[in-house]
């Protein structure tokens, strides 16, 4: 799955990349999710969908907040976006470095050239794939970190995935989260499954991810301990 946005205060230009875009994408698996037609507007919506959306093809000399203004605002809160600067002027090819972007193309893009950025992107996201979780829910789909999730918490066929920044809400069962997350992941509660990573202490019979304390029963207590405390030495 690679879901892309555009953001361009041209219409001619985005026009004109989604045109290209849609001779290289694979019709069942990649799309074009979204077009901005301002950085303002592009980074608040980023704010509020983390890991919707994989690329930004994001054009630099626009009105208003620039293509580097916005990308230095997105990098705030989401360093793991995959951003492509689109330019007609060489002369930023050196700033996008400071904002983590994959690359840049020039203006007018050509095909070739946009070809081989979207395989990079290809066998960049598949790598990252087994170091991923995707979560799709009503409202969209994200794609997460495996080192940013905190844990999953069930409540009969809804699961919650737990970040720093917010829950997510899917249906599922944690028993197959559990299985597709392992050695990932441990089963603290019948209800809980808790990223060892990110665990600060582990007591009698809670867990402790910086402020929260979630329960840990007897049934998984010992292997909770010992996984925990092996992930602990182990960072």
């Amino acid at each position: 799955m690679l879901r892309i946005a555009l953001c361009d205060d041209q219409t001619d230009a985005r026009d004109a990349l989604r045109i290209q875009l849609e001779k290289i994408l694979r019709e069942e698996s990649e799309e074009i999710v979204y077009e901005f037609s301002t950085g303002t507007n592009a980074a608040s919506w980023l704010a509020k969908h983390p890991g919707e959306i994989d690329l930004l093809l994001l054009d630099v000399e626009m009105k208003g907040l620039n293509g580097m203004e916005t990308a230095e605002k997105i990098r705030t809160f989401d360093k793991n976006l995959i951003i492509v600067f689109v330019t007609g002027y060489a002369d930023y090819v050196f700033d996008g470095y400071r904002v983590g972007a994959l690359d840049y193309l020039m203006k007018p893009v050509s095909e070739h050239k946009l070809r081989d950025l979207i395989h990079r992107v290809r066998t960049k996201l598949a790598e990252e794939a087994a170091q991923s979780f995707t979560v799709k829910n009503i409202d969209g789909t994200w794609r997460f970190r495996l080192c940013d999730i905190l844990y999953f918490y069930s409540d009969r066929r809804l699961v919650t995935l737990v970040t720093e920044n917010g829950s997510y809400p899917f249906y599922a069962k944690l028993d197959d989260v559990e299985t597709q997350l392992t050695p990932h992941f441990v089963r603290i509660h019948q209800r809980y499954l808790v990223n060892p990573a990110n665990v600060d202490h582990i007591g009698a019979g809670t867990v402790t991810l910086g402020d929260t304390d979630l329960p840990c029963s007897k049934r998984y207590q010992e292997n909770a301990r010992r996984r925990i405390a092996e992930t602990m030495l182990d960072n």
